[in-house]
């Protein structure tokens, strides 16, 4: 399954964020810590130094041979969540081993750490919890957020993921047992963004849970209460916020995964306060837009001429569409026809300015039409150059749905991008099968090559992680006190300019994940570029850029502690 290999090209070393041992720390203890083992790769002058003889084999081994283990015994787990342990252990006593691993094998295991796995996991995750991998705060901690926080081993924070477990991915409410997410995310900010693991800290925002099996579950993590809203929900987060800003002084913060009320609630309220963003929201729409881009090489139909369907108006596709009606309106539209280009379908039918029970986030999209009950009606009357799923409801893209698409169009685009793969609206093969090969297909999980009619298509994976990790790495290296829209519209640019006219030729959308840490750095230069042209950085304008946000980038090497 898994191949040995060594991406030099992969391999920036940053002196800098690497950690020195800390005094006292020797013996059974320092085998103990993940942050500063070595394992077997300890040296004869260190095992003496350390008080390490005795407590290790004899012979040492390289930093590249104990990966190699480690990918033989992956190889003889049975299914991905086994993996996924496998992983989580290996985490829990090698840090670098862990994320040398997901480096040099990121396309292998991106589907094991994140999407689709994590999703299974989450759902697990009281069952399958062994030790704390982040920070639990709880409203029984009201009042003492702060010192919580202080409690946190690292003091150098630089990047938060939190959730509040209520939306995780497309299997809604786990509550506490959502904290998957952020060590998910965080492991990747780390793998494919460079940023350093003691910059990073996952956190749940234990608020209860509105998921009745999850309380009647004995061996459930989180608060035995149903979910708090309003005012009392509303100061635990503000609470929260502050004191993160408090403890770790310029923090980014990510919210994750929170239902489309408070997504877009929190975003509005904290965007212009603390540097933060919703990847739910503004990740999603970038890849999502780079996607769009890309796709020009292929249909030859630029942006300005896209009208879009969307199935699912949450946060993800009403972030989706603001991020697409800025990008058209920087390519010279006005803002009001190019909202006309993003159509809406809810659960009760097409969003139109007719209906009266729409929520806020969805009224700019609410466009002079007759009410339309469903999809394949809405996509009738529209006939639409790209088909947007973001519902979370498998199958949702029938076949006649998909062959309604080929008819309007010679090559039509389908996204199917809910989230994980057995939420998907279709699978790759249903539309490619559905469309004669025609379709140019992308999704949120990852689909298998598919072979139809001596043509081998390979679908693109609209995949956060090829956007979030190198804003996050952006801000950091510039110090950017907020992070603004423009930030995700350059992201979304680079990332569709990085995928190689052969990926094209093959059917994806998105360069190959492989690549995805050097596409990173480049997203990371292009975001820390604005923060400095628009007067957000903190820190003074370097002579390079580029040179400033690869010295930042720290990669997974051992350094010699005697």
């Amino acid at each position: 399954m898994f191949a040995l290999r060594r991406r030099v090209d992969a391999v920036v070393v940053n002196s800098s964020s690497s950690r020195s041992l800390p005094p006292g720390l020797r013996g059974a203890e320092l085998l103990r810590d993940p942050r500063f083992n070595k394992g077997t790769a300890f040296e004869p002058a260190e095992r003496r130094a350390l008080g390490l003889r005795g407590l290790l084999p004899q012979r040492v081994f390289s930093l590249e041979e104990q990966c190699a283990r480690v990918l033989r015994n992956l190889a003889t787990k049975s299914d991905a969540l086994e993996r996924y342990l496998y992983l989580a252990e290996l985490a829990d006593r090698n840090e670098t081993v862990y994320y040398r691993v997901l480096v040099e094998h990121v396309a292998e295991l991106l589907p094991v750490v994140y999407t689709p796995t994590v999703g299974e996991a989450c759902k697990r995750f009281a069952h399958i919890y062994t030790r704390p991998r982040g920070m639990y705060l709880s409203l029984e901690d009201r009042g003492q957020l702060q010192a919580v926080l202080g409690d946190w081993g690292e003091r150098d924070v630089r990047v938060i993921v939190v959730t509040d477990g209520e939306r995780i991915l497309g299997l809604g409410d786990l509550g506490a047992n959502g904290i998957g997410i952020p060590i998910g995310k965080l492991a990747l900010y780390t793998a494919l963004g460079g940023v350093a693991p003691q910059h990073c800290l996952p956190i749940v925002l234990d608020v209860g849970t509105g998921n009745a099996e999850l309380l009647e579950d004995p061996l459930y993590i989180g608060l035995r209460r149903r979910r708090a809203r309003g005012e009392e929900y509303a100061q635990f987060v503000e609470e929260f916020v502050l004191a993160a800003q408090a403890v770790f002084p310029g923090v980014l913060i990510q919210f994750e995964d929170f239902a489309t009320d408070n997504a877009f609630g929190l975003l509005e309220r904290y965007r212009e306060r603390v540097c933060s963003f919703n990847d739910d929201i503004q990740g999603t729409a970038a890849v999502v837009l780079a996607g769009l881009e890309a796709s020009v090489r292929i249909t030859a139909r630029p942006l300005s001429e896209q009208r879009l369907l969307f199935l699912g108006a949450g946060a993800a596709g009403v972030g989706i569409a603001n991020l697409i009606v800025s990008a058209m309106v920087r390519s010279g539209l006005d803002e009001a026809r190019a909202r006309r280009a993003c159509w809406f379908v809810d659960s009760h039918g097409l969003v139109c300015s007719a209906r009266t029970d729409l929520a806020p986030h969805k009224r700019p999209f609410a466009h002079e039409h007759a009410p339309l009950p469903d999809l394949f009606s809405a996509l009738q009357a529209l006939r639409p150059t790209a088909l947007l799923g973001l519902s979370a409801q498998p199958g949702a893209f029938d076949e006649r749905c998909v062959r309604a698409m080929a008819e309007f169009h010679e090559r039509p685009l389908i996204l199917a991008l809910s989230n994980p793969t057995s939420k998907a609206e279709c699978t790759a093969e249903q539309a490619y099968r559905w469309s004669s090969g025609r379709a140019v297909f992308a999704s949120g999980s990852p689909f298998e090559p598919v072979e139809f009619e001596g043509r081998r298509h390979t679908p693109g994976q609209g995949n956060n992680a090829y956007i979030f990790p190198g804003v996050g790495l952006g801000v950091v290296a510039s110090g950017a006190r907020r992070v603004v829209d423009e930030m995700f519209l350059v992201a979304a640019q680079r990332l569709a300019q990085l995928v190689p006219q052969e990926v094209l030729d093959a059917g994806s959308l998105y360069p190959p994940l492989r690549d995805v840490r050097a596409v990173s750095v480049e997203i990371a230069i292009a975001v820390a570029r604005v923060a400095w042209e628009r007067g957000l950085a903190a820190r003074p304008r370097p002579a390079s850029i580029e040179a400033c946000v690869r010295e930042q980038v720290w990669t997974p090497e051992y350094r010699p502690y005697v």
